[in-house]
């Protein structure tokens, strides 16, 4: 991935390029950090093991009105994700509820992240809310969909 950033960069030349290369190395050491913590500690591995359990995983609570929002425009797309409702899960919701908004923030620093809905896509977390509905207008999240399996058309 990191080899693939810089031919792009070489390729293109440019300012731009640099940035992106800065960009994508930071996404590259958040997501290592991720991964590596995932790895280390207990709910961090539950949360990776239930994240890489279907195409697509919603971590939702059952009133949250925005998780309602991420569900139905993923069954809209004619998504089937599997959802796990933290609410209904007792202290390992409220745990694993705990290391979602430690990703969530730690993806977004810039954006206050509540801990759900959060968006796991090909076991990779793509984020909440804002994150999903955004590559939906940008029309990034379907072709995201497809490559992991959660759609064939």
């Amino acid at each position: 991935s990191l080899s693939c950033s810089l031919l792009s960069i070489r390729a293109g030349g440019g300012g731009g390029g640099r940035r992106r290369f800065r960009m994508r190395m930071v996404e590259e050491a958040a997501e290592g950090m991720m991964m590596m913590m995932m790895r280390r500690s207990g709910p961090y591995e539950r949360v990776a093991r239930m994240a890489s359990g279907n195409a697509v995983v919603v971590f939702s609570v059952s009133g949250c009105c925005m998780c309602h929002v991420v569900k139905r425009l993923l069954l809209g797309l004619g998504v089937g994700p599997t959802v796990y409702e933290l609410d209904q899960l007792g202290r390992g919701g409220r745990e694993i509820q705990a290391v979602l908004s430690h990703l969530l923030s730690a993806t977004s620093p810039s954006v206050s992240a509540a801990a759900v809905p959060a968006v796991f896509v090909g076991g990779q977390l793509l984020g909440g809310v804002e994150k999903v509905m955004s590559c939906h207008i940008n029309g990034s999240l379907v072709p995201l969909l497809k490559q992991a399996g959660a759609l064939w058309l």
